[in-house]
């Protein structure tokens, strides 16, 4: 029971089993999430609040998001917000959800960035800020400079760093991937659209239907965004700059191989938490 009248805990339990039996993963998480988003108590603790009755209001909204998350809407995408390397990011519908992967990319950066040291960054498709803020995070002395093709995406970014207490590190502009740039980075960093274009409509529902489409085509062979930024590297690339590339599965052969052609060499590969090839590190040849 999930309407008005039934406690919070009641109601947690009931969206859970509805989920559950919808095939959802994490059914008692979303019901959680939802519900917490809904009432401001959680219904995971036990306690007075918990066993509180719904409002009909409350119980109005729970009922709309849980059809939300029925029609397979992501969690991050019903409550606008999502977390990233432990920082809280908020989102629009311009800005790809991110995703545990892209882990593997942050750490190799900063293997590569040394703490108190002054560092340039940019980061190339930056959507809502994911990667750019979380390096600024964890080194103080570095600057950004954010792009994407979105200018609301970059409102989302611009809206979290701020929140942050990063805005005074880090520059956002709307653009294509590194057209009318002239500055030069210690580091360049990117998550571009990787999927083939076809594969893209097989995709599961909550990336198909509710990521944007920019953020996931890579055109016909995956590959598009990985020919547009490996050509404008060495222009971009201060001296002992590096540039790092999240890929899909299986790409890292075609990406190394465009990288030689265009003068780079690989310098490092590293897995995401599946042993999954996931970041490419280059360097100028």
């Amino acid at each position: 029971m999930t309407g008005a009248g039934a406690t919070i805990a009641a109601a947690r339990r009931a969206a859970a089993e509805r989920l559950g039996v919808a095939g959802l993963p994490d059914a008692s998480l979303d019901a959680r999430l939802l519900l917490m988003s809904v009432c401001g108590v959680d219904p995971a603790h036990p306690g007075s609040a918990a066993q509180r009755p719904l409002t009909a209001d409350e119980a109005e909204r729970f009922e709309a998001l849980l059809a939300r998350r029925l029609a397979r809407e992501p969690i991050a995408r019903i409550l606008g917000a999502a977390a990233f390397h432990g920082l809280p990011l908020i989102l629009n519908a311009d800005c790809l959800i991110p995703r545990g992967d892209t882990e593997a990319l942050v750490e190799a950066a900063l293997a590569v960035l040394p703490t108190g040291e002054p560092r340039r960054i940019l980061d190339l498709g930056t959507g809502p800020g994911t990667i750019l803020l979380a390096l600024l995070t964890e080194r103080p002395q570095a600057t950004g400079l954010g792009i994407d093709l979105s200018a609301h995406a970059i409102a989302a970014a611009e809206a979290n760093a701020a929140s942050l207490g990063l805005a005074s590190r880090v520059r956002f502009r709307s653009g294509s991937w590194a057209e009318g740039i002239t500055e030069t980075f210690d580091l360049v960093v990117s998550n571009p659209p990787y999927i083939p274009s076809a594969t893209c409509e097989a995709l599961e529902p909550e990336v198909a239907l509710h990521d944007p489409r920019r953020a996931l085509d890579g055109g016909a062979d995956g590959l598009d965004a990985y020919r547009a930024i490996l050509t404008a590297a060495p222009r971009l690339l201060a001296p002992g700059g590096r540039l790092m590339v999240e890929i899909g599965i299986g790409q890292a052969p075609d990406v190394v191989a465009i990288a030689r052609h265009l003068g780079l060499r690989l310098i490092s590969l590293h897995s995401d938490l599946g042993a999954v090839p996931r970041a490419l590190v280059f360097a100028l040849a």
